[in-house]
């Protein structure tokens, strides 16, 4: 397939070679509009708009990634495949799952459980463990701690579904896992494939165990720090 895709409508080289992919366009929107110079508007296919700017004289681009696997997968495989994209940057909110990771602190995905099918295209002969890239996980872990925010370092559940009919999301908490969400596995399995690096960041939106939870402009405006921290790394 050659450029544009059908999702994608940039030339080759409108993308940095770092890519930051919030889920929600508004917040990429966000990320241009308080921390780029000189962005521009490289996408507007199905209002999933993807910039170009440069954040501390660095080459940087966002783009949202929208929600759910399959639509990670769509974007970060043309961006791996197509756009010459050596590294994805998530960054999300998450759901927690265990009692010390509060809402906003920030969450660093080593590793991604999936209830997903993705990985069934691979044709492996068995399960597939999809991790982070280490490089850009310790360099995310030394800005946190420059910054002095309460992090954690972990796996993430990946979630095909947010109304889960079975209510068994925290049968994960006893195996360790920090988190819900639902697009690091996908990410980081297409990484995988193409050689590439990814890491999720995410800051806790909301708490399945205490039922404490953000706003959804909070979830677009705020969590500063998480956006800082990939930028920073990117």
């Amino acid at each position: 397939m050659s450029t544009p895709t059908p999702h994608i409508s940039a030339k080759v080289g409108d993308f940095a070679k770092t890519v930051l992919m919030p889920g929600d366009p508004l917040r990429a929107k966000f990320i241009v509009d308080h921390y780029l110079e000189d962005a521009v508007l490289v996408n507007p296919v199905r209002g999933v708009n993807g910039y170009t700017g440069t954040y501390k004289g660095k080459k940087v681009s966002v783009m949202a990634s929208g929600m759910g696997m399959p639509s990670m997968g769509i974007y970060s495989y043309e961006l791996f495949h197509f756009y010459d994209v050596d590294n994805i940057i998530r960054i999300g909110s998450a759901g927690s799952l265990q009692e010390d990771l509060k809402i906003r602190d920030i969450a660093f995905g080593m590793g991604a459980c999936t209830n997903s099918s993705f990985a069934r295209q691979f044709e492996l002969p068995g399960d597939f463990a999809p991790i982070a890239s280490f490089e850009l996980l310790q360099k995310a872990v030394k800005a946190a701690e420059n910054r002095k925010v309460h992090y954690k370092v972990g796996n993430f559940l990946s979630s095909d579904t947010f109304y889960d009919d079975s209510q068994r999301t925290m049968d994960w908490a006893k195996m360790g896992i920090l988190c819900v969400e639902m697009e690091a596995a996908a990410l980081y399995m297409n990484a995988a494939r193409a050689g590439k690096n990814a890491l999720a960041i995410c800051t806790i939106s909301d708490s399945i165990i205490t039922g404490e939870q953000t706003t959804s402009e909070e979830r677009q405006n705020s969590f500063h720090e998480m956006m800082e921290i990939a930028l920073e790394i990117a």
